[in-house]
């Protein structure tokens, strides 16, 4: 199942990634949709966490991080390909797969140090509770996680070229968002970690 829940990290990473580029309003609020998959990533890495342990966790990270920039490198190629005389899209694909150097790196740091901070605060948790109270390690490492992550992205993307007080309504309105989502994901945090024992028992016979 290890491989199958970093399959899944990796490409929800990949796919938020894209996705963020398309904006999606929420009454008054607007919002990129790569939150709706992002936040997902935690919820992964505290089961892979919770299954096989904290350097695991860390490890499916590092390959995350390794594979965003890999992926990052290839779009680079891609865009700078001379494109075809019937290819009509170029400023498009340019448009939606290039972004900023300035957004990039806000991604990749703020992934970087909300990835790391919410695995350090689901095992510590776990080292007091054992194996029980799985919801809370999985709500407090994310709670805490996001801010981090919102709070890194947005202030290294847009400092400067908005004013502080949309950029902090910007930073309060995903937290709130992405918090919604994570508080949900609690029974599938406990649905995924039954799935995975079960199946490390019938790797144990096999």
């Amino acid at each position: 199942m290890f491989i199958y829940l970093n399959a899944l990290f990796v490409g929800l990473l990949l796919i938020s990634n894209i996705l963020g580029v398309k904006l999606f309003s929420v009454g008054e609020f607007i919002l990129p949709a790569a939150v709706i998959v992002y936040v997902v990533t935690y919820l992964i890495t505290d089961v892979i966490g919770e299954l096989y342990g904290k350097e695991a966790a860390r490890k499916t990270i590092q390959a995350g991080f390794v594979t965003q920039v890999v992926a990052l490198i290839f779009l680079f190629i891609a865009i700078q390909l001379p494109a075809a005389p019937v290819f009509e899209s170029q400023a498009q694909f340019e448009e939606i797969l290039g972004g900023s150097f300035r957004v990039i790196l806000a991604s990749l740091l703020s992934y970087l140090a909300s990835q790391n901070v919410d695995v350090s605060i689901f095992h510590r948790l776990k080292a007091k509770h054992g194996e029980s109270k799985l919801w809370l390690r999985n709500n407090l490492s994310t709670m805490t996680s996001q801010l981090i992550d919102t709070t890194l992205f947005i202030t290294i993307a847009f400092w400067g070229t908005v004013p502080t007080g949309v950029l902090v309504g910007m930073i309060v309105t995903q937290y709130v968002f992405k918090l919604g989502i994570a508080l949900i994901d609690t029974p599938i945090a406990y649905l995924l970690v039954k799935i995975g024992k079960k199946y490390q028992k019938t790797e144990a016979y096999v």
